[in-house]
């Protein structure tokens, strides 16, 4: 992201001096409105052939197509799932704190040219090197290559035995979900993983098969009441739950499974593959993601989870969103190997009592 006077300067200067392999998805010009908007209803025309899409003015500098206006660049950044943007302010155009703002409220990291340097109290920042920029790197939590490994190392182990586990636990669980609800005993499903990036989560069925079609009808009994994740008491649609004629409600063998997170133990598979983590921000649905602001999806800037901090803070309790994503966020900030760790100790006192952590 710059202005047009130093555009094609700058993207020349990275792909000339381009170290790290960075993929460059586009540009954004902050003092350009016309062309951003112009490339935008281009790109939009999804309807026409290819001839005339050939005939089209699709601006590109330096080979690099602009992608958006300054003023739509952080949603741009949240619906492509661009993972880094390296901002270079001109010397002759304003500063552009407002789209730096905006960015920053995704959680995206962003890498400001050290021409230009403001302060941002609580966010982690380092000084590196993109092509022959300075910059200064501003993101929600830095981890060292030695904390990653570490991280990845513990993932992997556990992943290992999670694995056994799974199958072991198969033996048990697949006859009765078969019996009780004839069909596939794995479920998956897409979910939104890191940078927006989709993958598919298993988990063992403990739902009906048409668990999905149903979920409309019962959006009103929704739990979190901006629907921007699904929550209630008491679900019909897990295997064997019901309501008895007199009004008591019958939990069946899929309850069972969630209640004890036994369901869970396919996504050992997600965390083996490197598209989780044991512990993260629980992975969303993609539309409980479109209608994501800014500033929610910061929970994106890391690897999912099996567990997390919100789980062991209130667990089933927790029904304001934002409470949510204040505690993914303070996981993100205050990440470590012993966080990590604590959190787990913490899951198993949750699964083991049902009961949620102070």
């Amino acid at each position: 992201m710059t202005s047009s006077d130093i555009a094609e300067e700058v993207i020349k200067n990275i792909k000339e001096n381009n170290y790290a392999g960075y993929t460059i998805a586009g540009t954004v010009l902050t003092d350009d409105e016309e062309s951003a908007l112009a490339y935008q209803e281009a790109a939009a025309a999804q309807e026409e052939t290819r001839a005339e899409k050939r005939d089209r003015r699709i601006d590109l500098i330096a080979g690099i197509p602009i992608v958006a206006s300054s003023e739509k660049a952080a949603m741009y950044v949240c619906k492509e799932w661009i993972d880094e943007v390296i901002v270079v302010p001109s010397d002759r155009a304003p500063f552009p704190q407002k789209l730096m703002d905006e960015l920053q409220k995704t959680g995206v990291t962003i890498h400001l040219n050290l021409a230009k340097v403001s302060n941002e109290p609580c966010k982690k920042q380092f000084v590196e090197t993109i092509g022959s920029y300075t910059v200064l790197t501003t993101s929600i939590n830095y981890a060292s290559a030695k904390q990653l490994f570490l991280k990845r190392v513990m993932d992997i182990l556990a992943a290992m035995i999670g694995c056994i586990m799974t199958g072991i636990i198969f033996v048990f669980v697949a006859p009765i979900i078969y019996v009780e609800s004839p069909g596939p005993i794995f479920f998956s499903q897409e979910r939104v993983g890191k940078n927006g990036k989709k993958f598919k989560l298993y988990k063992f069925r403990s739902m009906y098969l048409d668990a999905e079609t149903r979920k409309e009808e019962l959006l009103k009994e929704n739990k979190m009441a901006d629907g921007k994740m699904f929550k209630m008491d008491f679900d019909p649609r897990v295997i064997g739950n019901k309501i008895l004629p007199d009004g008591r409600k019958k939990k069946g063998f899929g309850q069972f499974l969630r209640d004890s997170s036994l369901d869970e133990f396919p996504q050992f598979f997600n965390v083996l593959k490197g598209e989780m983590s044991l512990v993260g921000t629980r992975p969303p649905l993609p539309g409980e993601v479109s209608e994501y602001e800014l500033q929610h999806r910061a929970r994106l800037a890391i690897k999912p989870g099996i567990t997390g901090m919100w789980q062991v803070s209130g667990r089933s309790d927790i029904t304001d969103f934002e409470e949510v994503v204040r505690l993914d966020k303070k996981y993100i900030s205050e990440w470590n190997i012993w966080l990590d760790i604590k959190i787990l100790f913490k899951t198993v006192w949750v699964v083991l009592f049902r009961k949620g952590a102070e």
